[in-house]
């Protein structure tokens, strides 16, 4: 008889597990309360970055590159070759061990001096003679929300039974990928090693006619010259060009946060768009949104049993950088649970602590 497995949670790694688990021959359910890709969650946003880039941080470079193998075989159009472009300094270590990181997985990156970033890339500024760019032509963006509804709707086509639901079912195993709700729904184990963060995203709209901002004239980029943390994206499906920073904001509540944009924040990604991006200094702001990370300790993922419930599983930390290595999160999670075998020592609860300090970017 199959193995009866509930995961709660149908963001991007409860429904890449529950995919996971059922192709490996589980009787999988899968719950959320409101749906998969809500407005709520953490996976709902409308596009991600995937990127092998990860400084010295192996572990996650190859989790990537396993990641962008499975989302290109799921296919549906949900993967965007823009290509992803690092913008450092001569001076940034994180710049550097990463082009070392990149050549040691064999990954296809090229170096850009800061004459031919400024040449091939002249819709932006580009002011700091140290400033160079790393390359990573085979990544880009994932259209999110749709991405996790589509794993959703494969998972059912497969033998899924995915219900709308507050309560998990009964099963010998239950898994929870609840995103910002784990530190709710288990406070004494994770009320203060889990640290959901308020973000806010910023969509603009280029001038009429403007190609400079579409994909194939702009990649994906991500700015680690500025303390500011700035990425965007390119104008994908007509949504406008897409700014955040990479930093972690205030204390949030997934359920009764505040979810308008705050007028400092337009003030600062509009400064920030006359330094980089000049001819978008007063494009018209055509969407926005506040999502949330939920950031462990450290940055790293939490995949572990629950302390006290051996057949209970805990899957979260996304920590802002998540969403692109839900195939290989789902892939890992069910090997472990259907197969056993230890736990990659950053992801255990062990090594989740109270305060944070930053290791993963």
């Amino acid at each position: 008889m199959a193995q009866q497995v509930a995961v709660v949670g149908a963001g991007v790694f409860g429904a890449w597990t529950a995919w996971h688990l059922q192709r490996a021959g589980a009787a999988v359910t899968l719950v959320d309360r409101w749906g998969p890709g809500h407005p709520r969650a953490s996976s709902g946003g409308e596009s991600r970055i995937i990127r092998m880039g990860y400084g010295a941080d192996e572990l996650y470079t190859r989790l990537a590159m396993r990641s962008l193998e499975l989302w290109r075989e799921f296919g549906r159009g949900l993967f965007h070759q823009t290509g992803v472009l690092w913008i450092g300094r001569d001076t940034d270590r994180y710049s550097s061990a990463t082009r070392e990181t990149l050549a040691r997985a064999g990954v296809p990156h090229e170096v850009v001096s800061a004459g031919d970033l400024a040449r091939r890339w002249p819709q932006m500024r580009f002011d700091d003679p140290g400033v160079y760019g790393v390359f990573e032509p085979e990544s880009g963006a994932l259209m999110a929300r749709r991405a996790v509804a589509e794993v959703v709707a494969d998972a059912i086509r497969m033998g899924v039974r995915y219900e709308i639901s507050r309560t998990p079912p009964d099963a010998d195993i239950t898994i929870y990928a609840c995103g910002p709700w784990l530190p709710k729904l288990f406070p004494g184990v994770l009320g203060d090693r889990i640290f959901p963060t308020r973000q806010e995203v910023f969509f603009f709209a280029p001038p009429p006619g403007d190609t400079r901002f579409a994909p194939g004239a702009l990649p994906v980029w991500i700015d680690f010259t500025d303390p500011r943390g700035p990425y965007g994206f390119p104008d994908l499906e007509a949504r406008g060009f897409k700014l955040a920073f990479d930093r972690h904001g205030d204390a949030f509540d997934p359920d009764s946060g505040d979810r308008r944009i705050s007028d400092a924040g337009l003030a600062e990604a509009r400064r920030f768009l006359a330094e980089r991006f000049p001819a978008l200094a007063d494009a018209p702001l055509v969407e926005s949104r506040v999502c949330q990370y939920e950031n462990t300790s450290s940055g790293d993922f939490l995949i572990d049993r629950h302390p006290e419930l051996p057949n209970t599983w805990l899957v979260g930390g996304g920590s802002g950088h998540g969403f692109k290595h839900g195939p290989a999160v789902g892939e890992y999670v069910a090997q472990r649970v259907l197969q056993g075998g230890e736990i990659e020592p950053r992801w255990q609860l062990r090594t989740k602590e109270q305060s944070q300090h930053r290791a993963v970017w």
